[in-house]
């Protein structure tokens, strides 16, 4: 019989046996953040679509071309998020965590959502994990944050990634520096691409980020925004590459930077690898002044970033970086009989108290299959459990890879004396 469906185009799944690697990196995600302040917060995975229009910016391809959209039964226009610093800048908003104290700091994972072609490093459902810093306008915070980002990558054991720095200044020094690009690209208008043409008026810093090799060529020759900076802005920008220093953040300026999203304001930046191929950036973020604004709020400077999991694990294995395998099951009772099975099941719940992995028969074998179910998941120890055993009120434990076997009492010292067996194999093995 055929299968009804499959999975959707751009969509991956992540099975049993891979949850561990996910796992892993997200535990090291949330350790880092947690050492820097930053507490989780959770958001709906649709939003009003006005939120993502405002806040990401109607002339960005997320917003043109790439939001999954639909009107609800009740006839509200309501979007998949794209991206989790909108969503959280709303619940900021709504929630008033500004009267909580300053600064706000969160930290995500979120599942986002657009609408493009699927590639490797590139899905149309793929995960995040963010930060989210509300209520600072401090160069001390836009540094802090590249630290906990250097520190995250650190620990996962990656190398040859470089941090990519820039400034794009604030509306006002901002204005004058698109004018100088319409000046430039305007003299190039019959060699820009349609995409490009549009944005020439409207934003014209979206043509620096354009993925046409010949207007990427064109932008090599464009006005460089640290040249138009204001003296505020410049003044910021200084201070935050001097707090970097002073932490041996290595970094390089690349003035065309300028980010995917509208939001962006004065410090932006990139961790990028050349070891993936074209989708080489694990990491990007900045700060966004205005879009607590934008989004109908008073002034609350702000800044973040986002890392993609799925690229993340891509660069690891890339790099041939091996995640540590997941705990595995330490016992397996194999049974003989209904009381075997019943003497096993309260045995089991005792060792699983104690935070031990333990298995047995659920789908009834016999004897000499689960002992190769038992092998088959590289369980630790074994147990033969059947009515002698019962009887005597004890049985043997067996070390599946040495063949020792200890004898333990089955009563309720049982799981007790097993997590000793187990802690001081385990010394013994260096675990």
């Amino acid at each position: 019989m055929a299968l009804i469906t499959k999975k959707i185009k751009g969509t991956e799944d992540v099975l049993p046996k891979q949850s561990y690697r996910w796992q892993f990196i997200e535990n090291i995600m949330r350790e880092e953040s947690r050492a820097y302040g930053f507490k989780e917060i959770r958001t709906p995975v649709f939003e009003h679509t006005e939120l993502f229009a405002r806040g990401v910016g109607q002339t960005t391809d997320v917003v043109q071309k790439e939001m999954y959209t639909f009107d609800t039964k009740g006839g509200e226009s309501v979007t998949l998020r794209p991206e989790g610093t909108a969503g959280a800048a709303r619940a900021v908003l709504e929630h008033s965590l500004e009267n909580e104290g300053l600064p706000i700091k969160a930290s995500y994972f979120v599942s986002c959502y657009r609408y493009e072609k699927p590639q490797a490093g590139r899905l149309r459902e793929f995960h995040q994990f963010g930060i989210e810093e509300y209520g600072t306008q401090s160069p001390i915070a836009d540094a802090e944050m590249i630290c906990v980002a250097q520190s995250v990558l650190d620990r996962l054991g990656l190398t040859d990634i470089r941090l990519e720095l820039n400034s794009i200044g604030c509306p006002e020094c901002r204005a004058k520096y698109n004018q100088a690009l319409r000046d430039y690209f305007g003299e190039y208008k019959d060699q820009l691409c349609s995409t490009c043409l549009s944005r020439l008026e409207k934003n014209p810093m979206r043509l620096l980020d354009c993925k046409s090799p010949e207007d990427h060529k064109l932008a090599e020759g464009a006005p460089k925004i640290t040249d138009y900076l204001c003296e505020e802005c410049e003044n910021h920008f200084k201070e935050v590459q001097r707090y970097l220093d002073s932490a041996g953040v290595k970094y390089v300026i690349n003035p065309t930077i300028v980010r995917g999203l509208d939001y962006y304001t004065k410090t932006v930046f990139e961790f990028v690898t050349d070891c993936i191929g074209a989708q080489g950036t694990v990491c990007g973020g900045g700060r966004y002044d205005g879009l607590i604004e934008e989004l109908g709020g008073k002034h609350l400077p702000s800044l973040g970033f986002a890392m993609g999991l799925e690229r993340i694990l891509m660069v690891m294995d890339a790099q041939g970086i091996e995640i540590p395998c997941p705990d595995i099951c330490a016992l397996y009772i194999a049974t003989m009989g209904d009381d075997a099975k019943v003497k096993a099941f309260n045995l089991l719940k005792q060792v699983r108290e104690c935070g031990i992995i333990a298995e047995t028969d659920v789908v009834g074998r016999g004897l000499r299959a689960q002992m190769k179910y038992a092998d088959k998941i590289g369980a630790k120890y074994s147990m033969v459990l059947g009515d002698n055993e019962i009887a005597e009120n004890k049985a043997k434990v067996k070390n599946m890879e040495s063949g020792e076997q200890t004898e333990l009492m089955l009563d309720d010292t049982f799981a007790e004396k097993f997590s000793v067996l187990n802690l001081t194999d385990n010394k013994a093995f260096g675990i």
